[in-house]
């Protein structure tokens, strides 16, 4: 269940994914242009499109050589539709060789900022843009020739024909990424596409989306009952409120303190959630439950299905429970909702072509016997999506703009064993590095900084007048539009200063602080 997947009576725009990196985001571009779009493999049958009634279809770029052995290509019978379509770099090249233009490995290449310019008035696509401006290029092989009808509507030094377009047919590309930020009017061509030249109305907006997912959860889950796994994050909480505004007193929120939280959380979902929702929660305390299952334990993706395991066995509990304390007999808990997001799924091998990068609590490691049926309303959308639902929810911004925490919690941010020792040390950690960011006014600033403790680790230490091994804890600040791709924060030296002495002062067990500087890829936030 995803919530709203439509543009008005059209279906979504589908972006086929032909190996891009920039795939995704090619997706939020759409959608920041109000309208909703989804990602489809390359092999994606025409048949199977069409099925879709899809609003537009945009081909994207790829790593792919056309004149590769085994490339992947489009199906001609694609522009026989009558859908609009966009090719995009690669997919600008597949589309040309589909509709009978030429493509041809020149031998110059074009990699990074390239200027562009206009041809003519520009067309649809470019009309009015300065006659020359930068955009980003990835490419070998070059189309050399338009198909028939096409006009050329700009070009580069090194590539005559770098966009093109038959506004009659409702058909353009251009060569280069107008997706990414290094392409300053990549947006504007883009808007153009989808409003101008496929016509499609901007109308996919915040309260669109709740107003579709919740007729959608209503028609769905009727007069039944359903709990929902709130953990006090941003995805469950709107998750929650979603689900709570389209069936009510049916909804029963369980939040579980396993144990693994950071300090403050519990408070905060019982005081700021059900003041802003009026949901039935209900707390269960099973933090000894938690640690047990997870004593010796040190693999990583081990203790994300532990903790997904027990979470599961929580709410299947608690579900009995209610029934149980209401007196219905007969009557039973059948759904259970979650806050999966589009990158989970993405992440966990649920996207097309997506390697499973982790398993994620609510998308992989679920129970096979898992005993609800799963209502995830915001599995379509991105993190940013999702916050902009919470504030039409009427959610405080102290839920919908906190950072992003893991489902599993403290559990993968200590690097080895957990034990209660060692969650008490780190949820200092934790508390001193968010106090200080918080001071800072850089809240806003990341989007998260996990804090890990290296457990199995010793650092050599002088603190007071004696030699120490302690622990060091590593700071991970880093800021990302949708956990796809993210960068290291660069933090003031002052703050950062600031953190490491009162963590190295005011926490007995840590006696070093270091700071994490990878982006992603290569490294993933979360360091398990």
């Amino acid at each position: 269940m995803s919530g709203t997947t439509s543009n008005g009576d059209k279906g979504p725009v589908l972006v086929v994914d032909y190996g891009a990196q920039y795939a995704q985001l090619i997706a939020r571009r759409v959608r920041e242009a109000q309208v909703y779009s989804e990602v489809v493999p390359h092999d994606t049958p025409v048949e199977e499109l069409m099925r879709r009634d899809p609003a537009a279809i945009v081909l994207s770029g790829g790593p792919s050589s056309v004149y590769a052995d085994g490339a992947p290509r489009v199906d001609s019978a694609l522009f026989d539709q009558d859908v609009p379509v966009f090719g995009i770099c690669y997919g600008f090249q597949v589309m040309t060789q589909a509709l009978g233009g030429t493509v041809e490995h020149t031998g110059t290449r074009e990699y990074g900022r390239t200027e562009l310019g206009v041809t003519g008035e520009g067309g649809a696509l470019h009309e009015e843009l300065p006659g020359h401006h930068p955009v980003w290029m990835s490419h070998g092989d070059s189309v050399s020739k338009a198909p028939e009808g096409f006009t050329v509507t700009a070009g580069t030094d090194g590539t005559p024909v770098a966009a093109f377009e038959d506004v009659q047919r409702r058909l353009a590309g251009v060569q280069y990424h107008p997706e990414v930020a290094h392409s300053p009017h990549g947006q504007e061509v883009l808007r153009r596409f989808l409003h101008d030249i496929a016509g499609i109305k901007p109308q996919w907006t915040t309260a669109s989306i709740v107003d579709e997912s919740v007729a959608a959860i209503r028609e769905r889950v009727g007069s039944r009952r359903a709990i929902c796994a709130l953990s006090g994050g941003v995805d469950s909480a709107v998750a929650g409120a979603l689900v709570q505004r389209a069936i009510g007193d049916q909804l029963t929120c369980v939040f579980v303190d396993h144990g693994l939280l950071r300090a403050g959380e519990r408070t905060q979902v019982e005081r700021d959630f059900v003041a802003a929702t009026g949901v039935n929660l209900v707390t269960v305390d099973v933090a000894d439950r938690f640690l047990d299952a997870l004593a010796g334990v040190t693999d990583p993706e081990e203790k994300r299905k532990i903790i997904g395991r027990e979470f599961i066995r929580t709410f299947e509990q608690t579900a009995r429970d209610l029934v149980e304390q209401a007196g219905e007999a007969g009557e039973q808990v059948d759904f259970l909702v979650q806050g999966t997001l589009y990158p989970d799924v993405v992440e966990s091998g649920g996207g097309s072509g997506a390697a499973n990068i982790k398993s994620h609590h609510n998308v992989g490691g679920l129970p096979e016997d898992l005993q609800f049926e799963l209502v995830e309303p915001l599995r379509a959308l991105f993190k940013d999506e999702v916050r902009r639902v919470g504030l039409e929810l009427g959610l405080p911004e102290t839920i919908v703009h906190r950072q992003p925490f893991p489902g599993p919690g403290l559990g993968i941010r200590i690097i080895g064993e957990v034990t209660a020792d060692r969650l008490r040390t780190l949820r200092a950690a934790d508390a001193i590095a968010r106090e200080e960011l918080t001071a800072a006014g850089l809240d806003r600033d990341i989007w998260q900084c996990p804090v890990v403790l290296l457990a199995e680790v010793r650092s050599v230490g002088v603190q007071g007048d004696g030699r120490t091994y302690g622990h060091p804890i590593v700071l991970r600040p880093v800021s990302s539009e949708d956990a796809m791709t993210a960068d290291w924060t660069r933090l003031p030296y002052e703050v950062l200063e600031r953190i490491s002495t009162r963590i190295t002062n005011e926490v007995a067990e840590v006696n070093r602080v270091t700071l994490d500087v990878t982006s992603k890829p290569p490294g993933t936030i979360e360091w398990e």
